[in-house]
This record gives C-alpha cells, structure tokens and sequence, in this order.
C-alpha cells in the first residue's frame, strides 16, 4: 500500500473567536469552518445556516429557456416524451424526479434506462430506434447524453427531437440537439458547476415550473439528496443546500421507496445522514443496475404502496450482497494480479483486466484499487474481442485528460477528473496500458492524502465535540467529515475483535488514555506493537449502547510518530523511480544503494521479529532512522527477498526462513542495477 500524506490544515483561531460570537455558533465548530479555507463571515452565515435559500437561477445554466419551452409545447400538445437516464443512483433519481414531475404536469411520458451490460452507458442507437417505433417525439436525457453525438444524429433522422440534460465534461463537439444542458458547456454562464445529474434534472423542473427552487425542494429533495451524494459530486455551495433540505425531508417524511430501503438496511431508527445515504441507500439502488435492471430501483422510487415497496427493496437488497460478492472476488483477482506482476504493480496507472469480470461491479473494484494502491487504476472487463473500462483516480491527477490523451486507443470514453468509463478492442489492452503509463512517465504523481482538520489530545475528546461538528453537516466529498490527528500516542493495548478483522486499541498521551478503533485492520497485519509512539488520523462518531452515549473514535490512518514526513516520501518517490526502471543519477542511485551494516542491521532486526506487511517505515524506526534511509531499507529487503535470505508470507510477512544456502547479497539484479548507475 502507496503511503499517503499527511496533511494538517490550520485553522484560523481570531476568526473562530470571531465567528463565534458575531454568529452566536460553537466555538469548535468555527474553528474547523475556518481550517477549511472559510473566510468571509457572511459566506460562513450562509454555510452554517439550516434554512439558507438556494440561490441558483435554473435559467443561469445555457440552453435551459431552450429546454423548458420544448418540453412545455410538448406537454400541451401531449407528444410521447422519453425520459432516458442512467443506470446509477444519480441516474435512476433524476429519471424518477423528471418522470414524477411530468406525471403531475399530465404529461405523455415515458422512462426508459438502458441495461448496463446489453446496451452500456447513455444514449444508443438501437434503443432510439425502438423508442422511433413507439411513436417518441422528444427524448430529454437525464446524467448523459454530451458525449452522444451519433445518437443524436440518428435521433434527427428518425424525427425525433433530443434535449440532453447532463453534468459530464463536454467534448470538442456538441450533439446537435434542441438544447444541450449542462454546466460545463464553456459557453455556459453559470457559477456554480459541480451539481450531479438530478442536480440539473431538478434545475430544468424549476425552469419548467418557473420557480426558484424553494417550493418544489420540498416535493423532490429527497431524490436530489440522494442522487447527489450516491454521485460524489461536492456538497459545497448550492449542492450543499439541496442536500440539507433533502435530507431534512427523508427524516420528517420518507416517501415509500425511500423508507423500504432504510428498513432493509437497518437505518429506519435512525437519524438519514448523509453518510446513512452513501453506505446504506445509494449502493443498493446502484447495485439493481449493477447486478440486475435499474428499473427495479426506479420502480421502488417512484412506488406509492408501502407493501409493494417492501417487496421490491427485498429484491434489490439480494442483488446487493450478490454485489458485494461479486466485487470481493474481483478484488482479490486483481490485487493476486497486480501483487505477481512487477510491471504491473510499479506502474504510475494500475492497469488490470479480466474476461467476463463482471461489468457493474469494476467501478467500485477500481476505487478499492486506487484506495489500497495511492495511485490512479483502470479495472477492463473483456468479454471477447470487445472490453469496457472502469477509472478511479486522486486528487492532484486527472484520469480523464489522460485517457483522452490515448483516445486514439478507444472507441469511446467519458467521464470526470477522477472517475472515467471507456470500451475499446480486447486486443488493444496492453498498447492502452503502455501508452497512457507514458503519458504519466513524465508526470508527477501525486500522494493521496490523509487530510487532517486539527490536532487532538486524547484528554480532549468529548460529546460536545459531536455537537459542534453537526454545523458542518453534511459531510461528502467537498466537505468530508472531520478528520483529526493524535499525533505521538503510545500504544498501551491492543486486542483483536470480529474474528480477526478488526482492531482495537488502548492510546495515551500525557496520561490521558482513550480506546480506538481501526475497521478493516488485521491483527496478523498490523505492523505495530505494544510500547510504539505512532500518528493517528481518526474521525469522531456518536455509538449508542443500552442508551449510553459516547464517543467512538475510528481510525483512519496511522504512521510512526519518530519518521520525517518529508524525508519519508521523497525515499518513496525515488524508489519507485528506480522500480520502473526509469534511469537514475549517480546521486539517485547511492541514497538506495545500502551499506553492508545496513544490510547486516536489517538482516538482524527481521530475524529478531519479522516485518508485517512489508512496512518498511516501522523497520526503519527499529533502526533508529528517521526515514531518510526508507529507499535503502527497501533495497534491502527487495534484494534479500529475491537472493532467498529473506521470505515473503502469503500475509505480505517478512521473515527468516529456517534454512537458507549461502550467497553474496551483491550478485542481486537489484544490487547490480544500482551499481550501473553509479
């Protein structure tokens, strides 16, 4: 796993005590308002604010007077309308909120969402020409549709006018349509750019309507909620109003769908979040489109009947752990892959594909990727001469300017900075994946990072905490929740939960102890030990127990307390260089080449206790370095384990094995490449 860096953000304590008495608002939550780059007391106002408008005129936005005039002359003249969306949770919620509204309008409308493995992502041929034979006049296409500019010549032929509401980059060329919709036209006047797919939809319902927004919010905020946050866009500026209201709406009164599923993940007794919607409610409407057809979410949006809607939630609940199963193997496929192929797993873009992986899942295989990895990764799917792609990236690298710069690779793709589709030919895999690792060659790669808002002491944590942290509700990309640091807490205790899954653990600092826990960290992986003084980043949560509150502290990253961050990933950066083969300085070249006592150090030390998870960082600390030695460490134990001195476990351990012939550490290919260089 990449390490990430760390990042702790100061916030402004004059303008906190400022805030906090002009406003009348906690003095910790204006603390970490302003530690998010908030400076102007009145935008501050508006954030805090429960009941701030939105401000967001639909006609700012180019080609909605277009839109809405055609859609209305339709209306009246009751021509066959297709609503056509998108089969994830921001596509199925804006194909619900514009349907619903069109039925309220009496509109003669229809919906239709393409099936993801049959007829992929957005507008197609095939199914405007079906859409033709129904007698269709109008196709206004919801989350898609910039990218269709075949389809909507095609769609022209057969007579049928096309209005494309979407939130995706633009490309060179527009579809040539009645109106195309969507912020990020560049001839688009709108200031606020980053709304989802029923974002707009809902923005074109208030164009149709002629309101602002603050009527209607209250029939449809709860799709625009949760389509909102199952897309990640940032909950910032009018986004962040929508979702507020939203949310507001599914806690006083969910409509049946909503509520169905709440009950089948177990949330129904509980306050609906923002985190409550991206964990519990989104994956499983994105799981019917995955696994199955996205109508049966849309079905369970738009259903007016509890018992139906019961019925329905029981049957995307079951695509849902059939989701979750599917992706785990899929998962474990392609790190087994990248794990066993040193081109692979050196590379700057992770790049793995599979026949007949399964199409819905490899966007979210993609993310736990690049999550595990710290780098960029594409997860193909083949399915004979043909393969569709999935993109996840980090911030500071945009996957799409990179997979546009291959285009030529391609039969299509779209997308966002850090998330892309695209398909092209089986056979053209391995120049796709050469090609944009030569793109990224001379590219800086960023770090992911582990942002921290503020330092805590572990005498500080309190339940008021928690209370001053629901002002900067909701949390999401763009505001994500507040991350803080315990920064040189000594370990006392440690103890294995749930089989062996989790951990948690007994920290202190200057006296004052507080429990911890780390989801998804084994025992046989955890590297440290009972005694290390180590860096925690950790979020607060409220745990109710037998109606005792308290608070839960979760861990979100941990790193020796002893190492310099600095030192630490410019060893990291320098090694990965040399591990693609790149060429290196002589001075490049000596800060990884080791020493015989270091060579004798690390043997002793690995012999003495092997190393969980190849973590070489808490190695060096037992040296007594403080990281500037990282990459020749690294080159040690690289050059030890392919000689045979050392051993690799199928857990990523490092030991001693029992018996091991004689041999000279120099004859390595490690040591003998670095020895060229110099």
């Amino acid at each position: 796993m990449r390490r990430k860096k760390w990042v702790v953000t100061k916030g402004d304590k004059d303008l906190a005590a400022q805030l906090a008495q002009e406003l009348s608002t906690d003095p910790f939550a204006a603390l970490l308002v302003t530690s998010r780059g908030f400076d102007n007391i009145d935008e501050i106002a508006d954030f805090f604010d429960p009941d701030a408008p939105l401000c967001l005129s639909p006609f700012s936005i180019a080609d909605m007077g277009k839109a809405a005039e055609r859609i209305n002359r339709a209306i009246d003249d009751f021509e066959k309308i297709c609503v056509f969306g998108d089969y994830d949770a921001d596509g199925v919620t804006a194909t619900a909120l514009l349907f619903s509204y069109l039925e309220t309008r009496g509109a003669n409308a229809i919906r239709y969402i393409p099936d993801r493995l049959t007829e992929g992502y957005g507008l197609n041929i095939g199914a405007i020409e079906s859409l033709a034979e129904m007698g269709v006049k109008l196709i206004v296409t919801v989350d898609n549709g910039v990218s269709a500019i075949d389809e909507a010549v095609r769609a022209k032929e057969l007579g049928i006018d096309l209005i494309v509401t979407d939130h995706h980059k633009v490309g060179d060329v527009l579809p040539d349509a009645v109106a195309v919709v969507d912020p990020h036209r560049e001839d688009c006047p709108s200031t606020f750019k980053e709304m989802s797919g029923v974002g707009v939809a809902f923005k074109l319902v208030c164009a149709l309507e002629g309101d602002d927004g603050d009527i209607l919010i209250e029939e449809y905020g709860d799709l625009v909620a949760l389509g909102t946050i199952g897309d990640v866009v940032t909950l910032t500026g009018e986004n962040r109003v929508m979702v507020r209201r939203g949310l507001r709406l599914i806690n006083e009164c969910p409509r049946p769908g909503i509520n169905a599923l709440m009950e089948i993940a177990g949330v129904a007794d509980k306050v609906f979040s923002a985190s409550t919607a991206a964990f519990a409610v989104c994956p499983r409407i994105n799981a019917a489109g995955r696994m199955g057809s996205a109508s049966k979410a849309l079905d369970l949006l738009l259903c007016d009947d509890d018992d139906a809607a019961e019925q329905i939630a029981h049957v995307i609940n079951e695509m849902n752990v059939q989701r979750q199963q599917t992706e785990t193997s899929i998962f474990s496929h392609a790190v087994e892959m990248i794990n066993s192929e040193t081109g692979i797993i050196n590379d700057k873009i992770i790049v793995v594909d599979g026949e007949g992986w399964h199409q819905g899942v490899i966007g979210i295989v993609a993310a736990r990727i690049t999550e595990r990895y710290g780098r960029p990764s594409i997860v193909i799917s083949r399915d004979g001469e043909t393969a569709r792609g999935s993109c996840r990236s980090i911030e500071g690298f945009s996957i799409y300017d990179a997979i546009e710069a291959v285009s030529d690779c391609l039969d299509h793709y779209g997308g966002h900075t850090l998330a892309a589709g695209l398909g092209l030919d089986s056979s053209r895999i391995e120049e796709f994946r050469r090609r944009i690792n030569e793109y990224a060659a001379d590219m800086p790669m960023p770090f992911a990072q582990q942002k921290i808002d503020c330092r805590l002491l572990p005498s500080s944590i309190s339940l008021d905490m928690l209370s001053a942290m629901s002002y900067l509700e909701p949390f999401g990309a763009g505001n994500p929740q507040p991350c803080f640091g315990l920064f040189g807490v000594k370990i006392e205790d440690t103890a294995s939960v749930s089989d062996g899954k989790h951990m948690r653990m007994i920290v202190s600092r200057n006296g004052a102890r507080t429990g911890v826990v780390f989801f998804g960290m084994p025992e046989k992986k955890f590297p440290y030990e009972k005694g290390d003084t180590v860096d925690l980043a950790v979020n607060l949560d409220r745990n109710v127990y037998n109606g005792e509150t308290r608070v839960s502290v979760i861990v979100r990253g941990i790193r020796p307390a002893l190492t310099d961050e600095e030192k630490v990933l410019s060893a990291i950066e320098l090694y990965d260089k040399f591990s693609r083969h790149e060429k290196l300085t002589p001075d490049e070249a000596a800060d990884i080449l080791p020493d015989r006592q270091l060579q004798v150090d690390v043997f002793k030390s690995i012999k003495s206790k092997p190393l969980k998870d190849k973590e070489c960082e808490v190695l060096c600390v037992r040296l007594g370095d403080d990281g500037g030695k990282l990459a020749k460490v690294t080159a040690v134990i690289d050059s030890m384990l392919e000689m045979g001195i050392l051993a690799q476990s199928e857990e990523n351990m490092i030991y001693v094995p029992e018996s091991t012939s004689k041999v000279n550490l120099e004859d390595s290919e490690i040591m003998k490449r670095l020895r060229n260089f110099l």
